[in-house]
């Protein structure tokens, strides 16, 4: 088993990403290679990130991919106000991602933090 399997992170990443695909995939026909896509990449990048960032023995490149994923997280939240803006997502799912990427953003935090004491 890799390390980044085990973190709660990454499996809560997996299952928010899994989620958002699921609901992509019902964007209208014209937006599947354009919004529905990027977000797909940006939590793609977050679950590659934090895979990524267990690799580093490093404290500061360890930091900078969880930034990354953060980053990422940010992303994937602003293209799903657009996502709601167009009638595309309803509210209740717009709500429920939000709140799922405030969880993890504190998650990611709390994990940086963590190395950072090591």
């Amino acid at each position: 088993m890799f390390s980044f399997e085990r973190l709660d992170v990454w499996q809560k990443t997996r299952v928010f990403s899994k989620e958002i695909h699921k609901v992509t995939s019902l964007f209208p026909k014209e937006e599947q290679f354009g919004l529905s896509q990027h977000i797909r990449k940006s939590t793609i990048s977050i679950v590659s990130n934090i895979a990524e960032a267990t690799s580093r023995f490093g404290d500061t490149e360890f930091k900078r991919f969880i930034e990354i994923a953060i980053g990422s997280l940010y992303e994937t939240i602003s293209q799903l106000y657009v996502a709601f803006d167009n009638d595309y997502i309803a509210k209740e799912v717009f709500d429920k991602f939000y709140s799922e990427a405030e969880i993890i953003a504190k998650m990611l935090s709390k994990l940086s933090k963590a190395r950072n004491k090591k």
